[in-house]
């Protein structure tokens, strides 16, 4: 259905719609002025509870002619129909007639929709709705949503496309080309600075240092091959070895090295501990027949003699003066593999107990040392032996090799050249650490020192401790000039104490120190505590 003609809205005819007539029953003077001035505003302030009441006698109608006068509908203006909230269509005004004879309007439409905040002043849908049509330059007309659509056209769309492709593909292309140059640059420069570096640090003399040390003590050490071993050189009978079973191989092999111009070799006990032959393969290239002098089974060495001459002899270090750290070397052959030299440095010291022997005293190191290089020598920076290379841990070396301290294989060493045997003293005690309850309940001052569970005789040997005064509770602070912290040390020091030698000892009883006298017997060959 049709709206009304825009004459019959203007006249206020029957047919018009309730609202508009009553907007225009009250346009008088002033409330005309005030909306012409400020339509939006002043349309709210009319008073509306006249609606649908015939006009009073204070209001005036307004014909065709002098609405037009203060209205001219020329352009584009927005008119109203039967609803305050539904904002009509923008319509073209004609041209008026020459005459005064009726003239046809186009009629309204009435099925626009109704825009939020839409207001009978507002004379442009621009101001009522922001999605109002726009008027184009070729008189089409798009909304807004039209032109945010329009921003996605084909063009548009492959231009992002393009613009993702150059993000995902060029730029990490050329991030990763620059990347690449840089670390060349990097490694250029380097390289150039290493040249020229190269030529004033005097690592030549360190090289040159390292291979000094291997040629001062490779004349010395000598390559063993141990024959059939048809018996066994240990005088317990085949008890268990302290460094773990024995190798079930017919023949074996290892390294040693001559301490002396005469022909005594020192190895480890273990390398020749049930050899029926042994054989001797000098630096120069002689082989010769080897006998064995004596071994203790203790601290795993062993003493060779060989007759031969121009024989060079290593010289003993002192291991009490090498710090951690210092730098050691080991050589020996390793799977066979003659005059083998590896380089590390001292990792510790005093690690007893590795393999459960009480007379053990290792030295640490990461020199690499394997099967084959047990017996060798592990010198300093002057060539000078301060170990005997032992034992690892494992099967194969990981960058841990225990040797043998210069100190206490010397001392064996010398004891069996003399005697063939070690003879070790003796004290008789049975031992254990010093608590914090110890501590606490004897009015000890720390925990330093051997604690006396008690004294014991062994068959029939009384027991140099009692014989001297020594008793239960009491805790041995000092052997000889040896200050003692705990019972490994104090059984270390006991057992290098010469036999029948008599040795001052201190100790702590009932908050006291006391200085006792102590003549030290000779250790039973069978005890194992």
């Amino acid at each position: 259905m049709s709206s009304p003609s825009g004459r019959a809205l203007l006249t206020g005819g029957n047919q018009g719609p309730s609202a508009l007539r009553w907007w225009l029953s009250m346009v008088n003077d002033d409330n005309l002025n005030r909306l012409l001035r400020n339509p939006a505003a002043e349309f709210w302030k009319l008073d509306r509870s006249d609606v649908g009441k015939p006009p009073q006698s204070t209001q005036r109608r307004y014909n065709e002619q002098e609405l037009d006068s203060y209205c001219p509908l020329e352009g584009t203006k927005t008119l109203m129909t039967d609803s305050f909230y539904r904002s009509e269509s923008v319509i073209p005004r004609p041209n008026r007639p020459p005459s005064d004879g009726p003239a046809d309007y186009p009629e309204l439409p009435t099925n626009a929709p109704h825009t939020a905040g839409s207001s009978v002043g507002d004379f442009t849908r621009e101001a009522v709705d922001p999605r109002v049509q726009a008027e184009a330059p070729n008189g089409s007309r798009r909304t807004r949503s039209d032109q945010s659509t329009l921003f996605f056209t084909l063009p548009r769309i492959m231009g992002l496309l393009l613009l993702w492709l150059v993000l995902q593909y060029l730029v990490p292309y050329f991030i990763e080309r620059y990347h690449y140059a840089a670390t060349r640059g990097r490694q250029l420069a380097e390289y150039e600075v290493a040249v020229e570096g190269l030529k004033t640090l005097p690592l030549e003399s360190l090289s040159k240092a390292y291979q000094m040390v291997s040629q001062h003590v490779a004349p010395s050490v000598v390559h063993i091959d141990v024959g059939s071993r048809s018996e066994d050189l240990s005088p317990t009978g085949g008890m268990p070895h302290p460094f773990g079973p024995r190798m079930p191989l017919d023949r074996g092999q290892g390294s040693g090295v001559i301490v002396d111009t005469s022909g005594f070799i020192v190895t480890n006990y273990h390398v020749v501990e049930q050899a029926g032959s042994i054989r001797v393969s000098l630096s120069d290239g002689r082989n010769v027949n080897a006998r064995v002098v004596g071994f203790d089974q203790e601290t795993d060495l062993a003493l060779l003699k060989i007759e031969a001459r121009s024989l060079v002899a290593a010289d003993w270090g002192d291991s009490d003066e090498l710090e951690v750290g210092a730098l050691v070397w080991a050589v020996g052959s390793p799977f066979g593999l003659q005059s083998t030299t590896t380089s590390g440095i001292l990792s510790g010291k005093h690690r007893a107990g590795m393999a459960g022997a009480v007379y053990q005293d290792f030295l640490q190191t990461d020199a690499a040392v394997n099967p084959g290089n047990s017996g060798g020598p592990l010198v300093d920076v002057r060539g000078k032996i301060v170990g005997i290379n032992t034992a690892i841990l494992g099967d194969a070396f990981q960058g841990v090799s225990f040797a043998i301290p210069s100190r206490v294989a010397r001392h064996v060493v010398e004891r069996l050249r003399r005697e063939g045997r070690v003879a070790r003293g003796w004290l008789g005690v049975e031992l254990r650490p010093v608590t914090e309850e110890d501590v606490v309940n004897g009015g000890l001052p720390d925990t330093q020192g051997a604690w006396i569970v008690r004294c014991h005789d062994d068959h029939g040997l009384s027991s140099p401790a009692r014989l001297a005064g020594i008793q239960g509770a009491d805790v041995i602070i000092r052997w000889n000039d040896q200050l003692i912290a705990k019972p490994d040390e104090l059984i270390r020091a006991v057992g290098e104490t010469e036999v029948n030698s008599t040795a001052e000892v201190m100790i702590r009883r009932n908050g006291q120190e006391l200085t006792l006298e102590v003549q030290v017997a000779e250790r039973p060959v069978n005890l194992r505590s």
